[in-house]
């Protein structure tokens, strides 16, 4: 065997950490574990940035135990790349190493009222006052006003800031922190990708916007070093207590958001390529080369990837949609109609329709193309025939529409419609869904038979740094994927029709809450 890399992929539910081999860009062997979200409030979400960091190192352990058994050596392992869930926000005290609060998730409503605040302060109330800066909305998904949040409610928080104690980061850095030296020296950076969606990164200057950060009054002196996606941050320390120290010694030299590696794991090098990830949300993501494009139909603007300090910087057209899987997990754990995600997919095949009954899981208001934080959930056109398997029917169609929704708004942006879409994500494994896509869309849906690509683009990140130099990422080297197609099954006019009823669903769904009403006050 050649050169292997490895890839932490720290998303929203669960955390993996897996093995490829650099020449072929096969999967060797990986280990995956779930994360608890904690809902202390309604519209709240929190995790543990413990329980986090403990699943990486979990993950890795139970990864390199399995490359024993299959008698790989994990001293091929030549770099490690790290890919996160985006937007979630974490303050820790560095003399300490410990987090000062709970991770706010990207999901968590709890800064609707901080939101409005701040837009009181802007001229015309204009959500998208620093979009060619950020080339984002002011909503509650980014993390500046969850850390504006943070500084208003947390005592602790405050109290570490004045002693020149507190850091700030998302996941990707407070891993990063921990896992090269944490306490004793560790290193405090993220990437462009990851900085990008934080609000207070000027994406052309590809530095922290001075003007940003007074606006939300936050400190700069907590904000980490922003470097490339693609380059030695530092050596693997493992945690002391934990039995094997595998990697130590091993450079971290990739760092990209969830969505971000995605895109470079499905290959998106060229201007107007794009790939949509089925996660907890869905994420399409066009590649607009090294030119910013700020769209006219409520999509976002952000960073693609840098890779290497002297590389160029590209970006992309983002349409980002909350809540994709964790539709099905919410079918799972909170009605219960379903004990697993695949028994979701069994109950909606067993009637192949959704009978006219229509499910917007506004559950976090909605995003892309909407912004619109009011809104919430919704099913309707239920009537005594509906059951549960035409709500599991109605939840997967959900997704498809809502993608539909940021397609539609791509193809106005790019003005070149998509021919065939792209796919991955954990969700890409329901073949019954990836079918009603491609008949909601009217396109063909074109999913690679290995289905990591996040972690994939993360090790490719990581192999092809300068000083590591094991995975060429030249048009020529890279291995052609196989694939499995869906092609659209159903006549258009009946496509269109069950689209026209969806956006009618939608309209239903918004002005539905307000921010003065009683549950969202502070935390008790």
């Amino acid at each position: 065997l050649g050169p292997l890399v490895g890839a932490i992929d720290q998303g929203t539910s669960s955390t993996r950490f897996l093995v490829f081999n650099a020449e072929t860009a096969e999967l060797l062997s990986h280990h995956q574990v779930e994360i608890k979200q904690k809902f202390p409030r309604e519209g709240w979400v929190e995790q543990d940035p413990m329980e986090i960091l403990n699943s990486v190192y979990e993950c890795v352990e139970r990864t390199c135990e399995k490359m024993n058994e299959l008698n790989i050596d994990i001293a091929n392992i030549r770099a490690i790349g790290v890919t996160n869930q985006r937007e979630t926000t974490v303050v820790w005290d560095k003399t300490t190493g410990e987090p000062l609060y709970n991770a706010i998730v990207w999901l968590d409503l709890r800064t609707q009222s901080t939101v409005e605040r701040l837009l009181k302060r802007i001229p015309g109330k204009n959500k998208t006052f620093s979009k060619f800066k950020t080339g984002l909305p002011l909503s509650t998904y980014f993390s500046a006003v969850k850390l504006r949040w943070l500084l208003d409610n947390v005592e602790e928080i405050r109290k570490a800031v004045e002693d020149r104690r507190a850091l700030f980061g998302t996941i990707d850095s407070w891993l990063i922190w921990v896992c090269i030296c944490g306490k004793n020296g560790g290193i405090h950076c993220t990437d462009v990708t990851n900085a990008s969606r934080t609000m207070l990164f000027n994406i052309h200057s590809l530095e922290w916007d001075p003007d940003l950060c007074k606006f939300f009054d936050i400190p700069m002196e907590i904000l980490p070093n922003v470097r490339s996606s693609s380059e030695i941050y530092g050596l693997m320390k493992i945690c002391p207590s934990r039995e094997s120290g595998a990697l130590t010694g091993v450079p971290i030299s990739g760092c990209l958001g969830d969505q971000h590696a995605a895109l470079v794991g499905q290959m998106c090098f060229q201007d107007g390529q794009a790939k949509n990830t089925y996660g907890t949300g869905c994420f399409l993501l066009c590649n607009t080369g090294q030119k910013s494009v700020f769209s006219e139909h409520g999509l976002i603007t952000t960073i693609a990837y840098k890779m290497g300090k002297d590389k160029p910087v590209f970006y992309a057209l983002e349409g980002s949609v909350a809540i994709a899987g964790a539709v099905v997990r919410w079918l799972r754990d909170n009605l219960g109609i379903a004990k697993t995600s695949q028994e979701v997919e069994k109950l909606a095949a067993e009637v192949g329709t959704s009978y006219g009954c229509y499910f917007v899981p506004a559950f976090s208001g909605l995003y892309a193309p909407y912004w619109e934080p009011s809104a919430r959930g919704i099913i309707c056109g239920l009537t005594q025939f509906t059951n549960k398997n035409h709500i599991a029917f109605a939840a997967l169609e959900a997704v498809c529409f809502q993608t539909r929704e940021i397609l539609d708004a791509m193809n106005k942006d790019c003005g070149i419609p998509l021919s065939q879409l792209q796919v991955d994500g954990g969700m890409t494994n329901n073949k019954i869904l990836m079918q009603l896509q491609s008949d909601i869309l009217c396109i063909p849906v074109v999913k690679p038979s290995m289905p990591e690509t996040t972690a994939l683009g993360a090790a490719m990140a990581a192999g092809a740094a300068e000083g590591v130099g094991v995975w060429s990422l030249n048009p020529g080297d890279l291995t052609a994927v196989t694939c499995e197609r869906f092609e659209p099954q159903i006549n258009p006019e009946e496509s269109e029709y069950r689209y026209a009823r969806w956006k009618k669903a939608v309209m239903k769904s918004m002005e539905w809450e307000t921010s003065d009403s009683p549950s969202n006050g502070k935390p008790k």
